[in-house]
Protein backbone atom coordinates (compact mmCIF):
# COMPACT_ATOMS: atom_id res chain seq x y z
CA UNK A 1 0.00 0.00 0.00
CA UNK A 2 2.63 2.19 0.63
CA UNK A 3 4.40 1.96 -3.30
CA UNK A 4 0.71 2.73 -4.21
CA UNK A 5 0.81 5.93 -2.29
CA UNK A 6 3.94 6.95 -3.36
CA UNK A 7 3.17 6.23 -7.10
CA UNK A 8 -0.13 8.34 -6.72
CA UNK A 9 2.27 11.08 -5.27
CA UNK A 10 4.73 11.15 -8.11
CA UNK A 11 1.80 10.86 -10.78
CA UNK A 12 0.19 14.15 -9.11
CA UNK A 13 3.06 15.68 -9.48
CA UNK A 14 3.55 14.66 -12.97
CA UNK A 15 0.58 16.12 -13.53
CA UNK A 16 0.90 19.61 -11.84
CA UNK A 17 4.58 19.20 -14.51
CA UNK A 18 2.31 18.50 -17.27
CA UNK A 19 -0.45 21.02 -16.68
CA UNK A 20 2.69 23.94 -16.24
CA UNK A 21 3.74 22.91 -19.82
CA UNK A 22 0.51 22.86 -21.01
CA UNK A 23 -0.37 26.71 -19.61
CA UNK A 24 3.31 27.76 -21.28
CA UNK A 25 2.17 26.04 -25.40
CA UNK A 26 -1.37 27.76 -24.40
CA UNK A 27 -0.23 31.16 -23.44
CA UNK A 28 2.87 31.21 -24.75
CA UNK A 29 4.47 32.04 -21.61
CA UNK A 30 8.54 32.63 -21.92
CA UNK A 31 9.48 30.29 -18.72
CA UNK A 32 9.32 26.43 -18.93
CA UNK A 33 6.83 24.27 -18.10
CA UNK A 34 8.22 22.72 -15.30
CA UNK A 35 9.64 26.33 -13.57
CA UNK A 36 5.31 27.38 -14.04
CA UNK A 37 4.48 24.05 -12.85
CA UNK A 38 6.77 24.49 -9.66
CA UNK A 39 4.71 27.58 -9.33
CA UNK A 40 1.32 25.68 -9.31
CA UNK A 41 2.57 23.48 -6.53
CA UNK A 42 3.60 26.18 -4.58
CA UNK A 43 0.77 28.10 -5.26
CA UNK A 44 -1.66 24.77 -3.92
CA UNK A 45 0.52 24.07 -0.93
CA UNK A 46 0.39 28.04 0.52
CA UNK A 47 -3.11 27.97 -0.48
CA UNK A 48 -3.24 24.60 1.95
CA UNK A 49 -5.70 23.33 -1.39
CA UNK A 50 -3.03 20.39 -1.29
CA UNK A 51 -1.19 19.56 2.17
CA UNK A 52 2.70 19.07 1.79
CA UNK A 53 1.38 15.05 3.39
CA UNK A 54 -0.39 14.55 -0.03
CA UNK A 55 3.23 15.09 -2.22
CA UNK A 56 5.74 14.55 0.60
CA UNK A 57 6.83 10.90 -0.21
CA UNK A 58 6.48 11.70 -3.87
CA UNK A 59 8.61 14.92 -3.71
CA UNK A 60 11.69 12.94 -1.70
CA UNK A 61 11.32 9.96 -4.86
CA UNK A 62 12.72 12.89 -7.04
CA UNK A 63 14.85 14.39 -4.16
CA UNK A 64 16.39 11.16 -3.54
CA UNK A 65 17.40 10.54 -7.34
CA UNK A 66 18.08 13.90 -8.53
CA UNK A 67 21.87 13.14 -9.07
CA UNK A 68 20.59 10.90 -11.67
CA UNK A 69 19.17 13.42 -13.61
CA UNK A 70 22.94 15.30 -13.52
CA UNK A 71 25.22 12.50 -14.73
CA UNK A 72 24.44 13.11 -18.81
CA UNK A 73 24.77 16.36 -17.96
CA UNK A 74 27.94 16.56 -16.60
CA UNK A 75 29.11 13.53 -18.90
CA UNK A 76 28.16 16.11 -22.04
CA UNK A 77 30.94 18.68 -20.85
CA UNK A 78 33.79 15.99 -21.99
CA UNK A 79 32.59 16.52 -24.98
CA UNK A 80 33.33 20.30 -25.36
CA UNK A 81 37.33 20.01 -23.54
CA UNK A 82 38.46 22.46 -26.39
CA UNK A 83 36.27 25.35 -24.56
CA UNK A 84 38.04 24.19 -20.90
CA UNK A 85 41.70 24.60 -22.86
CA UNK A 86 43.48 27.66 -21.58
CA UNK A 87 40.30 29.19 -19.46
CA UNK A 88 40.14 26.26 -18.02
CA UNK A 89 40.99 26.74 -14.37
CA UNK A 90 39.28 30.14 -14.52
CA UNK A 91 35.77 28.44 -15.24
CA UNK A 92 36.38 26.21 -12.32
CA UNK A 93 37.17 29.17 -9.78
CA UNK A 94 34.04 30.87 -11.31
CA UNK A 95 31.72 27.37 -10.50
CA UNK A 96 33.12 27.08 -6.81
CA UNK A 97 32.72 31.08 -6.10
CA UNK A 98 29.35 31.47 -7.58
CA UNK A 99 28.27 27.89 -6.11
CA UNK A 100 29.46 29.86 -3.02
CA UNK A 101 27.52 32.77 -3.57
CA UNK A 102 24.37 30.83 -4.14
CA UNK A 103 24.56 28.88 -1.12
CA UNK A 104 25.46 32.53 1.22
CA UNK A 105 22.43 33.24 -0.75
CA UNK A 106 19.81 31.04 0.13
CA UNK A 107 20.87 30.50 3.46
CA UNK A 108 20.66 34.14 4.10
CA UNK A 109 17.25 34.37 2.55
CA UNK A 110 15.78 31.18 4.36
CA UNK A 111 16.98 32.55 8.01
CA UNK A 112 15.07 36.04 7.35
CA UNK A 113 12.15 33.91 5.93
CA UNK A 114 12.36 31.78 9.13
CA UNK A 115 12.87 35.05 11.51
CA UNK A 116 9.83 36.57 9.74
CA UNK A 117 7.64 33.69 10.01
CA UNK A 118 8.59 33.06 13.95
CA UNK A 119 7.45 36.64 14.76
CA UNK A 120 4.17 36.15 13.13
CA UNK A 121 3.59 33.18 15.15
CA UNK A 122 4.69 34.70 18.36
CA UNK A 123 2.01 37.64 17.42
CA UNK A 124 -1.08 35.59 16.65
Amino acid sequence: MKIVKILIQVAFLYMIFLLGEFLRSALSIPLPGSIIGLLILWALLSFRIVRLEWVEKGAYVFLSTLPLYLIPATVGVMNYGHVFKGKGILLVVITIVSTFITMATASWVSQAVGKRNSKEVKVS
